[in-house]
């Protein structure tokens, strides 16, 4: 190569990686020195080693077999590592293949890119599958710029942490292979945080990879949003407050037998017969057991929540509902890790793998499922209860085993929507349902005249999940348009809609003070939402799988959601920081719940089981760690194994009675 090609190149090469300065530096020191007598051909043309260099360069700038060539060797190399370094190790692999794989695409080499994905894509499917459905679609070098998850993760680098030992055996392997593709790959799109230490294990810090730049800047600034995350004033437990506060076991054992006397409404009955025998052996276990004054000792010490106004115009609620709640917040089974909740579970049998989702009231006299042959089936617990049976049939024909004694059907049977159910959900007094389907439309049905009131339309894909707010009257929902919608019972367009999400948002909850909703997503986030203005206040980044289930602790100050891996954070909303993650789970977390007070939180999961976790440890514990930054422990107090029905749905009652309900799945032969 003649002087002229090699300084032509070498400009070229130093401007396509973005050394700008360091080009025009190089061409001005070129004009100014024409003759070539300042620049010494001994020190620059004619070094050989040089000169190969620069020549392999302009050989293989745009060789597509390089991509192929490096990630393979990278990727043997890492495999076989030592068992001590190789989690950490492998942490690489995923963001390097994605990116290897966008510069093929990108550069036009669209035949080698599938031949790459296709060959290595097996590597990364148990973690990152939808991740990895989505880049399927990126086929042109248009699609870089046209697909918003493409483009984000184009433009953000992925955070991992790294014990020295082991980042410093990734370079030295880069740098001896002269693997200058894969380090120009690494240092472009990977940060790493390097720790000094034994490495972790790879299931021990749930913040080993996250992702940020961009989108994390724009996280970083909502985050600094002011939001107000106290209860209304005047509540109901102000209100209790006032009258006198929780009764004491003995006062509560005089107002269950005063109020089973006076009591003539039978959902009512039912309510307190079940929970008064849960209530009775609570106490004996709290009799015998010393250590549980202190834990109610505690959790009395806990500063109140602050109160807020409403945003929305709230409904009024009736005297009889008021006076009703009331009754069961002072008759409230003060629960702690030491005074575990009694468990009523609901199993649906015969369903045919059809049950979507089930729903349980606020008292637990009815339970709801939602069917895939677009059917609603609701159960009046206390006509159970009389029937004799101890399960809820759900077959989808007229077989006599659903038939109650009488001939009748032990179910109310509700029919309208044109596609499978996904979501159901009770108002707080019990009056209504809402349920949302496939067919894009959320209905109401009156659960005294067992009919559909209202068909509400405004999504236009499925609608995955819909809540009724604490005080009923206004509801959620969530789709697969990418949005959550703020709807009222008495107008059939939504008042807001909550746009952001880049993908499915796939569950919803509402804050207890109803000024926010929380929607968790396909794109593994969280987001808080703000009722009034319809902006995003929050984003909350950590999960490594779609969110499935959310949770908000009665003072609203702490949030829970639960992932399609099993994992749980637990979120705190006024610094929109992970508090810690609960690990148990081994399969999809469906359902998460807060008891009365906030001290335990349920979770319900695909793994047929139900977890008890203690909340209260939990954050004090952190708080007291976080300087160690030792902030993951499991923190599971109990587990409740089912024979074999996973978990769709978890309810705390107002007394702190815990009901859940799932279908009977029989186990694989």
């Amino acid at each position: 190569m003649d002087p002229e090609q090699i300084n032509e190149f070498v400009v070229g090469y130093l401007k396509k990686k973005g050394f700008n300065s360091a080009a025009k530096d190089l061409e001005s020191y070129h004009h100014h020195n024409n003759n070539g007598s300042s620049f010494t051909s001994t020190d620059y043309h004619n070094d050989p080693d040089l000169t190969k260099l620069i020549r392999s360069f302009s050989q293989q700038e745009d060789d597509p077999t390089r991509y192929r060539e490096g990630y393979s060797n990278l990727r043997s190399w890492a495999y076989n590592s030592l068992d001590l370094y190789k989690h950490e190790l492998l942490r690489v692999m995923y963001p390097v293949f994605i990116h290897c794989y966008m510069d093929l695409v990108g550069k036009g080499h669209t035949q080698e890119a599938r031949g790459f994905f296709n060959s290595f894509r097996k590597d990364h499917e148990m973690v990152h599958l939808r991740d990895l459905q989505k880049l399927e679609g990126v086929l042109a070098p248009s699609h870089l710029e046209e697909m918003e998850f493409a483009r984000s993760l184009r433009k953000s680098k992925v955070n991992i942490k790294i014990s020295k030992y082991s980042y410093d055996l990734l370079i030295q392997y880069l740098q001896r292979t002269k693997s200058t593709l894969m380090l120009g790959i690494i240092n472009e799109h990977i940060n790493f945080q390097v720790y000094s230490g034994q490495p972790t294990s790879s299931s021990d810090d749930i913040e080993a990879v996250t992702i940020f730049g961009s989108f994390q800047d724009t996280a970083n600034h909502i985050n600094q949003k002011e939001i107000q995350w106290g209860l209304l004033e005047d509540s109901l437990e102000d209100r209790l407050e006032k009258t006198g506060g929780l009764l004491s076991d003995s006062e509560k054992g005089q107002g269950e037998s005063k109020d089973g006397d006076a009591d003539d409404s039978k959902k009512r009955s039912t309510e307190i017969g079940k929970q008064g025998s849960s209530l009775k052996k609570l106490k004996k276990d709290k009799a015998g057991n010393a250590t549980a004054k202190v834990a109610r000792l505690e959790t009395i010490t806990v500063p109140p929540a602050p109160r807020v106004k409403p945003e929305l115009a709230l409904p009024v609620m009736s005297t009889d509902v008021e006076q009703s709640i009331l009754e069961d917040l002072r008759n409230r089974v003060q629960l702690s890790s030491v005074a575990m909740p009694s468990v009523s579970f609901y199993t649906f049998v015969n369903t045919h793998n059809g049950l979507n989702c089930s729903s349980i009231s606020h008292d637990g006299s009815l339970v709801a499922g939602g069917f895939s042959d677009s059917s609603i089936k609701v159960w009046d617990m206390a006509k159970t209860g009389q029937a004799g049976s101890g399960v809820l049939q759900g077959e989808n024909d007229t077989n006599d085993q659903i038939m109650g004694p009488n001939g009748r059907r032990s179910y109310t049977l509700l029919l309208g929507h044109s596609g499978p159910v996904y979501s159901a959900t009770f108002s707080p007094p019990g009056d209504f349902v809402l349920s949302s389907s496939a067919d894009t439309t959320i209905r109401l049905w009156s659960t005294k005249l067992n009919a559909n009131l209202v068909c509400y339309k405004g999504h236009n894909y499925p609608v995955w999940d819909v809540k009724f707010s604490p005080f009923g009257h206004y509801f959620a929902s969530c789709s697969h348009d990418r949005t959550a919608r703020i709807w009222s019972m008495d107008r059939i367009q939504p008042l807001r809609i909550m746009a952001g999400h880049l993908s499915d948002v796939d569950c919803v909850q509402w804050h207890p003070n109803c000024n926010f909703i929380a929607t968790g997503s396909s794109d593994k986030t969280v987001r808080l939402w703000d009722v009034q203005t319809g902006e995003c206040v929050r984003i909350f980044i950590g999960h490594r799988s779609m969110v499935l289930s959310l949770a908000m602790s009665p003072d609203g100050r702490y949030m829970a959601s639960g992932d399609e891996d099993g994992t749980i954070m637990m979120w705190d909303l006024l610094s929109a920081r992970c508090i810690t993650p609960l690990m148990g789970h081994n399969s999809c977390v469906w359902s998460l719940s807060y008891s009365g007070e906030g001290s335990l939180l349920a979770s319900g999961s695909a793994d047929c089981t139900v977890k008890l976790w203690d909340v209260t440890s939990s954050t004090k514990s952190t708080k007291a760690e976080e300087k160690n930054g030792n902030t993951n422990r499991l923190r599971s107090l109990r587990t409740f194994p089912t024979k074999s029905t996973p978990v769709h749905a978890l309810r705390f009652s107002r007394r702190n009675l815990l009901f859940a309900a799932g279908a009977l799945s029989k186990p694989a032969s």
